[in-house]
Order: structure tokens, then C-alpha cells, then sequence
């Protein structure tokens, strides 16, 4: 072997061992995360591998519900939480085992998320907007959940009682979309992701988008004290983020015109991988983009509404507000 094939070879052998070590060197963390495009920045850093060139070795895991999420970070399951809002959540939170560190996604007027669903034979009998939920079965994942809120806010606008509705929790969205096609409700609020295939094949109504009735801060990251304690790791794991986030948002959200994202050589790739992660085609996926801060900010005021709704209602712990569940130095309010 020559002295410049020699050279050559050490050379690249020296390149391997730094790579080995900087994946070893790697901070090791897992997310708990819902496969909904709501969640797309977490499926693009991790596809695109902006959590590694951060310094972290991510591992996802799925749920089927909100509350397990924030449960799981509590016990340390998992380290981050990424997911809505919910009454389990913010009474975690209260007694200080959760801190908020950033801002997901939101209810925006434009951007199909949740939806309000009928089921056929409700709404042959008159059920045809949102504002006729009033007094109907209605299932949703949990009482407290962020679908409980969005009912909450819808019946606060309309001026009907929420107590004469009667709540169906079914603990999973599944669940829920099972009961509206077996006419065992009257209504359900369900992710689009969820409910698309129940209306397309007729098996559903739509009624109209949380989004564009009550806009509100749906979706955030949290931690658990103990994750806080690494400082490295969670700036890593919110710099990734905010790298998604802006991604996210400048190319998928920039192209969406009448609640729909383009499909073109730009969205195409984050659009496939969204896909990838939520278990849906491309062309299912164009239709819930989720609307989500480009720099990962909080609206901290609309926090601090829901924890008051949710203390008003019993489902929450008086006695703490938003500034006591958020990370400050963490998070960028809006």
C-alpha cells in the first residue's frame, strides 16, 4: 500500500471513530407523541435528523390519548411530552411533577384540525351545525381532555348549558369514531386524521372546525422536573424543535389555501414524511395541517383561560395559575 493510500485510510478510519464517538456521546431521549399531523415538527426533526445533528438520540412513543401522555412524563416513561392540553395534564402540572417548556400546536381559523362530527342519524333529525350539539351524546377521548375545553368554549358561545350535554368519555380516539358510526352517540369531537375515513365512506357528517369557531392554544411540550435538571438536553431538544417548527410553517403552512396544503416539490417531502409518522396518504394529510408557531411560542394568556375554565368547572385544582406550570426560562410566550 502506498504512503498516500496509508494516509488515506487512516484518514477515513479517523473520521469513523469521531462519528462512533459523537453517536455515543449522544444524549438519549424519548418523546411521547400521538401520530397526528398536530405533532408534525417531532416527525421532521426526527425523519430529517435534526435531533441528531442537535446531539440527540430520540426515540418516539406512540399513545392513543392526551392524558397518558402527560401521565408517562410524570413517571418517567417518557421525557418529553408533546401533545393537548387536558385537565390531568395541568392538575400534574399543579403539583409541580409537569412544566410547559414550549408551544405546539393551535385551533386557527384556516387550518383543519378538530372537527365536530355527526353521527347519520342525528343528523337527519336536525343535527347540522356546531351550535346544535346543545342537549346531545357527545364522545370524546376524556372528561377534562382538550376536546372537553372546545366544547366548553363552543357552548360558552352559543349560550348553552355544558351540564345538559351528555359527555361520552371512551378513552381513545378510536373509540370514539367506533361509537359516532354505531349511532351509540349523537356527535363526536374527533382529529380529522381520525374521522376522514368515517365521512368519506359515509359513515359520518361533518358539521364544522373547532379552529374556526373558538381559536385556542391546543398543543405544547412539557417536561418532567428530573428532564429539566439536564439543561443541555432540553435546549438540544428545543432548538430541534424550533428548527421543525419553522420549517413546518414556512413551507407546509405557507401553501395552505382553503384548509388544504399544495402538494409540490417543496411540501412534497415533509408532507411524505407526516405521512409516514400519522399512518396516512399524502393526500389524507394535506387536509389537517395544524397550525403551529414558527418560533415554538406559548399563548400563555389563553393558558391561563383554560386553567381558570377547567377550575371553574371542577376538573382542575384551584390554586395555581399559568406563570406556576411553565418553564420561563424555557418558554417564548406570544
Amino acid at each position: 500500500m502506498s504512503k498516500f493510500a496509508r494516509l488515506a485510510l487512516a484518514g477515513l478510519l479517523a473520521v469513523a471513530a469521531s462519528g462512533i464517538a459523537r453517536a455515543d456521546d449522544a444524549l438519549k431521549a424519548k418523546i411521547g407523541v400521538l401520530r397526528l399531523s398536530s405533532s408534525a415538527p417531532v416527525f421532521i426533526a426526527q425523519d430529517k435528523g435534526y435531533f441528531r445533528e442537535a446531539g440527540l438520540d430520540v426515540e418516539l412513543k406512540f399513545f392513543d390519548a392526551a392524558q397518558p401522555i402527560a401521565v408517562a412524563t410524570t413517571s418517567g416513561d417518557v421525557d418529553f411530552g408533546v401533545t393537548a392540553f387536558t385537565a390531568g395534564l395541568y392538575n400534574l402540572a399543579g403539583k409541580g411533577t409537569l412544566k410547559v417548556i414550549g408551544g405546539m400546536s393551535r385551533e386557527k381559523a384556516g387550518y383543519p384540525l378538530i372537527g365536530y362530527f355527526a353521527s347519520n342519524n342525528a343528523y337527519a333529525a336536525g343535527l347540522k351545525r356546531p351550535k346544535d350539539l346543545a342537549g346531545k351524546r357527545i364522545a370524546m377521548t376524556q372528561v377534562g381532555s382538550s376536546f372537553h375545553y372546545s366544547l366548553g368554549l363552543l357552548a360558552d358561545k352559543y349560550g348553552f348549558k355544558l351540564a345538559d350535554v351528555k359527555i361520552m368519555p371512551l378513552q381513545s380516539l378510536s373509540n370514539a369514531a367506533a361509537a359516532l358510526k354505531g349511532e351509540t352517540v349523537d356527535a363526536a369531537l374527533l382529529p380529522i386524521s381520525t374521522a376522514r375515513a368515517l365521512v368519506d365512506s359515509d359513515g359520518a357528517k361533518f358539521l364544522g372546525w373547532v379552529g374556526d369557531e373558538t381559536p385556542w392554544q391546543l398543543g405544547a411540550v412539557f417536561a418532567s422536573p428530573k428532564t429539566l435538571g439536564n439543561k443541555a438536553l432540553v435546549t438540544k431538544l428545543l432548538a430541534a424543535l424550533v428548527r421543525a417548527d419553522r420549517e413546518y410553517h414556512d413551507v407546509i403552512l405557507a401553501s395552505v389555501k382553503d384548509g388544504k396544503a399544495e402538494i409540490n416539490d417543496k411540501t412534497k417531502p415533509l408532507l411524505e414524511i407526516i405521512a409516514k409518522y400519522t399512518n396516512l396518504p399524502v393526500e389524507q394529510v394535506v387536509g389537517n395541517c395544524a397550525y403551529i408557531d414558527p418560533d415554538g411560542k406559548l399563548d400563555v394568556k389563553n393558558v391561563d383561560n383554560q386553567i381558570a375554565w377547567l377550575q371553574e368547572q371542577g376538573f382542575v385544582d384551584k390554586g395555581f395559575a399559568a406563570d406556576a406550570i411553565i418553564a420561563k426560562e424555557y418558554v417564548k410566550a406570544d
